[in-house]
């Protein structure tokens, strides 16, 4: 859910934000787009929509999943495009918080999804995932693999586990099915390390999930570190960072912890930072498909380089010495070590001794005065050199030097000034075939809010924002008992909250509006804050928090379920008198 608030965002400046992610030579250039497959239970910043709420219901345009990958491949038509599940929607577990009850219908689930992705979007999907973090079953992954062959999708390729290292890698080695099945073992924050068992599978190393590290010039050079060193000391051919963009409300968990920042649709503000252009480092002079040389390593006085061919002449070296302090990405611990000023003599052999030039872009993190962030120098003259050069590097730089000529740095005008969440908000959901199930700058964080027409109301409530799951997810996290979506600014103190709602489940039904709400993502269940709840049992409620144990107010009220009400919600911070705190 970390995309949620991009799509709201206004022309130009969306299509701007894409550009500085997808589009080749331009920005970040990305290789691989990795999305959810929306499960319905919280995956950490919200939920997001399945395509099959119920068994019998099946639906590929809820969330925005789809809009971000057409837009990725509008940029890049070769963009490698995966799906991994976080949840999945309880009708899967039977009764179980498990996915593994039903082997085949899982399957049947996920097959359905790439299907569909073709079917209505015209999108191929590369890579398809297990269970985010969680548990595998090997007995799944090969009816998956089976029913993605019997659909004629053999071209999906399974990436797994999407944990650790082990025991996926040593499962594979006991199992020659397992082992035939899945394509790329994917390991997430590795700390660039690998295990033997998985280099023994002779699969494909990826670190699948990196980075999570907040956007600043540690972020970049956190990403700048692991790009070179999760080859060089792990072997793996790709790093895929968590989260793409940080589009999401900045209090939720991990906040600002995306390559850039456009967290403000209602402004059009959006910031472009030094993540981007750590990935430019590689992403813009290297393809999938290229390959790393042997000659790859530490240089001696700290920091790493790697070397890249496309086996047609062409090269690219990239050279980064990121210091301990300004490199550390949130985890795992990162074990100390020293860089300091160096220089380092590349010698080009065989047929590359024959390269007369290279362009060179640079990046210098750290003080204002000296940063730069990739900036074309002059490009290197080979000619006379018998394929020698010698970089002087000092701490916290990055250097590309490459024969491809394409590089460049993308720009466009300053997006608007930021500004917070407008003061006064209202929407009446009145929309007759909305691009999006959500409504614009809604966030949920448990259960999934939808647009619904109400055909059977030909007044005000004709246009709803509807509730539309009635059984808990298989979850990835702690979901809250009750339902709730968020927007606007957690800051606000003295706010009124209006809303118009229906209870549809007699009895046991309710409702509730909120203000101050302090948390949410993965810590949803332990949200405080002013909550106002009815119930169809003629009960009214005022709550300190989402669970319901701080009890304010409490009594009876002439309320009943499948009725209209307009709930309002005050709430003022008191004064304070000279001298008490």
């Amino acid at each position: 859910a970390t995309s949620r608030l991009l799509v709201n965002y206004p022309e130009p400046y969306r299509s701007q934000i894409l550009d500085y992610l997808f589009k080749p030579n331009f920005g970040a250039s990305l290789h691989i787009l990795k999305v959810e497959l929306g499960g319905d239970g919280q995956t950490t910043d919200g939920t997001e929509p399945s395509h099959m709420h119920y068994a019998l219901d099946e639906n590929y345009f809820r969330g925005y999943e789809w809009w971000l990958m057409k837009e990725a491949k509008k940029r890049n038509p070769n963009i490698i495009l995966m799906g991994l599940p976080w949840s999945f929607p309880g009708w899967l577990g039977k009764g179980f918080n498990w996915p593994y009850v039903n082997l085949q219908l899982t399957a049947y689930y996920v097959m359905t999804w790439i299907v569909g992705a073709k079917h209505y979007h015209d999108l191929d999907i590369d890579y398809i995932g297990i269970w985010n973090e969680r548990s595998f079953d090997i007995n799944y992954i090969k009816v998956l693999r089976r029913m993605l062959n019997y659909q004629g999708l053999n071209q999906v390729k399974i990436i797994a586990s999407d944990n650790l290292w082990e025991p996926i890698s040593a499962s594979m080695l006991l199992d020659p099915e397992l082992l035939k099945a899945i394509d790329v073992i994917g390991a997430h924050y590795p700390g660039t390390r690998t295990m033997k068992d998985a280099r023994l599978t002779k699969k494909k190393l990826w670190s699948s999930e990196d980075f999570s590290t907040l956007n600043n010039d540690v972020g970049a050079g956190c990403l700048g570190r692991i790009l070179n060193q999760n080859y060089v000391n792990g072997y793996m051919t790709a790093t895929i960072a968590w989260n793409l963009v940080a589009s999401y409300y900045e209090q939720l968990p991990y906040g600002r912890c995306g390559l850039m920042t456009a967290q403000e649709p209602w402004s059009g503000h959006y910031a472009v930072e030094p993540p981007v252009w750590a990935a430019a480092h590689t992403t813009q002079f290297t393809q999938p498909g290229w390959y790393y040389l042997k000659t790859v390593g530490h240089l001696e006085k700290g920091g790493s380089y790697v070397a890249l061919t496309d086996g047609l002449g062409n090269l690219t070296i990239i050279v980064e010495t990121m210091s301990h302090k300004h490199s550390a990405c949130i985890r795992p611990f990162l074990p100390y070590f020293n860089v300091s000023h160096q220089f380092a003599t590349f010698l080009l052999k065989g047929s590359f001794s024959k390269i007369p030039e290279l362009q060179v872009w640079y990046t210098r993190l750290g003080k204002p005065s000296k940063r730069f962030l990739f900036k074309q120098l002059d490009s290197l003259w080979l000619l006379d050199s018998g394929g020698a050069f010698t970089l002087e590097l000092q701490e916290d730089e990055l250097f590309t030097l490459t024969t491809l000529t394409t590089g460049g740095k993308g720009s466009y005008p300053q997006p608007p000034k930021s500004r917070p969440f407008p003061q006064v908000y209202t929407d009446d959901f009145d929309v007759d075939y909305p691009f999006f199930s959500e409504a614009p700058n809604f966030a949920d964080q448990t259960g999934v809010f939808e647009y619904f027409t109400n055909i059977e109301d030909p007044g005000e409530h004709r246009f709803t924002l509807r509730q539309v799951l009635n059984q808990r997810p298989i979850t990835w996290a702690a979901d809250a008992y009750n339902t709730i979506s968020v927007i606007g600014d957690y800051k606000w103190s003295n706010l009124t909250v209006k809303c118009d709602v229906y209870i549809e489940t007699p009895e046991k039904g309710g409702v509730f509006i909120a203000g101050r709400v302090n948390k949410g993502g993965i810590l949803i269940r332990s949200a405080r804050g002013v909550f106002f709840w009815i119930f169809a049992n003629g009960t009214y409620r005022v709550t300190g928090d989402l669970a319901g144990w701080i009890i304010y107010a409490l009594g009876h009220v002439d309320v009943t379920a499948k009725r209209w009400y307009t709930l309002t919600l005050i709430i003022k911070v008191a004064g304070r008198k000279k001298g008490i705190p």
